[in-house]
């Protein structure tokens, strides 16, 4: 199955060659690769957060197999899916889905479904495949989305994540794809999202779930999120680093309606 792009043309640019370009402009020459176990990083218009995503992945020495978990915007497929064969296209060239891996992480979670319907229209995913392809061209993916759920599915599925790497390719990387504080002031998405922010750094998971609930933080991606806390723990993560965090009003000017975006690096 070829999954053809959603929102090329509206989130970046429909030309390949235009893709590239706009990438370049936010990438950071002469930085120190390191690989890391984990990423977290936005999934906005590039006008907006293409900065902040530019800086994490000049960051990554990325490896061959890249697990990919962002939020289902859409509602539609099932309410944990894993597209686990096919490829998808993309304006600078199509990326294999990973189907050993894939199919290893969803035989190890009660709740993980072979689904590619939630997958055709969401955005979350696919603006990050154009970053991957600007610093490494042969790579593989493992395509997941998750809508809004209880800790417990966060626990099971970064455990089947886990456990699909150990046994699949120990070398492979997960990111995490969210926006933080959508559509408040920028001061009041700056002290909500510092919160949630405090709890990634400290890598922890149960503090980031709750964080999110109790200050009613409108965090998209707080639950891929966890999950890949969970999943880089047991992986053997021990710390998390901020590259940056800004605002959509730094962009627009509008400082009263921001989306609030963050690069993380968890090793």
């Amino acid at each position: 199955m070829i999954r053809k792009p959603a929102v090329a043309g509206q989130f970046y640019p429909h030309d390949g060659s235009e893709v590239r370009k706009q990438i370049k402009e936010f990438t950071v020459k002469d930085v120190k690769k390191e690989k890391v176990i984990a990423a977290v990083c936005p999934h906005a218009g590039y006008i907006y957060s293409g900065g902040v995503a530019g800086e994490v992945y000049s960051r990554i020495q990325l490896p061959k197999n890249i697990v990919i978990i962002g939020p289902n915007h859409t509602g539609i497929g099932v309410p944990a899916s894993v597209m686990a064969d096919g490829e998808w296209e993309m304006p600078t060239g199509n990326v294999k889905i990973n189907s050993e891996l894939a199919n290893a992480i969803i035989n190890q979670s009660r709740y993980l479904k072979n689904d590619s319907m939630g997958h055709a229209r969401e955005h979350s995913l696919e603006v990050q495949l154009p970053f991957i392809q600007y610093f490494i061209e042969d790579f593989t993916i493992v395509p997941i989305l998750l809508m809004r759920s209880d800790y417990e599915i966060c626990e099971d599925v970064g455990n089947a994540i886990y456990k699909g790497i150990e046994a699949i390719d120990k070398d492979s990387l997960i990111i995490a794809s969210t926006d933080m504080t959508h559509y408040e002031s920028h001061e009041s998405a700056v002290e909500k999202d510092k919160k949630a922010i405090d709890e990634i750094l400290k890598l922890n998971p149960e503090g980031l779930y709750t964080t999110i609930k109790q200050n009613h933080i409108s965090m998209c991606g707080f639950i891929p999120t966890t999950t890949t806390i969970i999943a880089s723990k047991l992986l053997g993560a021990k710390e998390c680093e901020l590259v940056r965090y800004t605002t959509s009003g730094e962009v627009s000017g509008d400082y009263e309606h921001v989306v609030g975006y963050a690069g993380l690096l968890i090793k």
